[in-house]
């Protein structure tokens, strides 16, 4: 069952709805200025968007999620989430990302924070169905809300409802999570780690190296980071791409060799694809990891972070605090010392 339902960002709550939110759904969804892109998916009457309601309500009772209320400063901005789409002869089962802003809150970029916030959360909490999107194609201001939040194209799709002459939606899905343990990775598979290893170095990102080593040098660590994934101290979390399977995500948690630290993990090499940056990916990265964790039955994370470029804030988000802070402690090249930083979080 995923946890509290309220998500908060840094501008808005994203909360389960309750009956007195009922006329701000129907006028949502009343609102054609918001149907622009697709005006047959309009509620044709105040009744019919009732019972979308409806059907929203009794999805929070049925899986414990479901769409949000979107508030803004107290007052209700928008709706979307995640909801089960059922089965059909053709995909399995998915949960599908949803966003509709009022009007006069649009351009303002907070579909995107939210929608980042939803598939991240879905991520960690929901990982047996894969996130989805159905788009219009004529609605670039939607597909850029879908990529950004780490979706990728996978297909096309005529969506129930729409009439033949609209065409098929552009169907965008969430990257996949890939959990290594008890044996070391693939052929194909280490040399994907090792590209996105070197190709994350080369672009300045704090994982053990400078920009330009040497792939052999990358290689023996890597290899080391095997080895303990063969005796089981160590487990690899991968995202891939849902278009073509590229890893685009990587991070392995140790777990201490002393039995009286086995509710412990420490995160080592959290990176993600440097030509993706700006599509969610280390957000959803860490959502996986901290899910992995969690399921192996992880009470405590621990990392460590070069300063000066940023990052502890980027986990500060996530839930994660400053534990200690080593001024200097990391001499990149004479005259560049950086503090070493170390964090923690609890899972349970």
């Amino acid at each position: 069952m995923p946890p509290a339902p309220d998500i908060v960002t840094p501008r808005l709550l994203l909360r389960e709805p309750t009956d007195a939110d009922r006329a701000v759904w129907i006028r949502l969804h009343r609102d054609p200025r918001t149907y622009a892109h697709a005006p047959h998916a309009m509620a044709p009457t105040d009744e019919a968007a009732g019972e979308q309601f409806d059907k929203v309500v009794r999805h929070w009772g049925e899986h414990g999620f479901g769409y949000h209320v979107v508030e803004q400063d107290g007052s209700v901005v928008g709706c979307g989430g995640l909801n089960v789409n059922p089965a059909t002869e053709d995909h399995g089962r998915e949960l599908n990302l949803y966003y509709r802003l009022a009007f006069e809150a649009q351009g303002q970029g907070l579909a995107r924070e939210a929608a980042r916030a939803w598939v991240a959360w879905g991520i960690e909490w929901l990982p047996a169905q894969p996130v989805v999107a159905a788009v219009s194609e004529g609605n670039p201001r939607s597909l850029a809300t879908a990529r950004s939040s780490g979706l990728q194209e996978s297909g096309r799709r005529l969506l129930p409802g729409d009439p033949p002459e609209f065409g098929a939606a552009v169907i965008l899905t969430a990257p996949s999570v890939e959990v290594v343990r008890g044996e070391a990775f693939d052929a194909p598979t280490r040399e994907a780690v090792l590209d996105l290893w070197c190709a994350t170095n080369d672009a300045g990102g704090a994982v053990g190296f400078l920009p330009g080593a040497p792939r052999e040098r990358v290689a023996e660590a890597l290899a080391a980071h095997e080895r303990g994934m063969t005796a089981g101290d160590v487990t690899a979390v991968l995202l891939r791409s849902a278009a073509d399977r590229a890893v685009v995500g990587l991070g392995f948690w140790q777990r201490p060799t002393n039995p009286l630290l086995h509710h412990r993990r420490t995160a080592y090499r959290v990176m993600t694809d440097p030509g993706r940056r700006g599509r969610n990916l280390g957000r959803l990265l860490m959502g996986a990891m901290h899910r992995v964790a969690r399921a192996d039955g992880a009470e405590i994370g621990e990392l460590g972070v070069r300063g000066g470029y940023g990052t502890e804030d980027f986990y500060a988000a996530l839930g994660w605090r400053e534990l200690a802070r080593l001024p200097g402690g990391i001499r990149v090249a004479p005259g560049d010392d950086r503090d070493d930083i170390s964090m923690w979080r609890r899972f349970d």
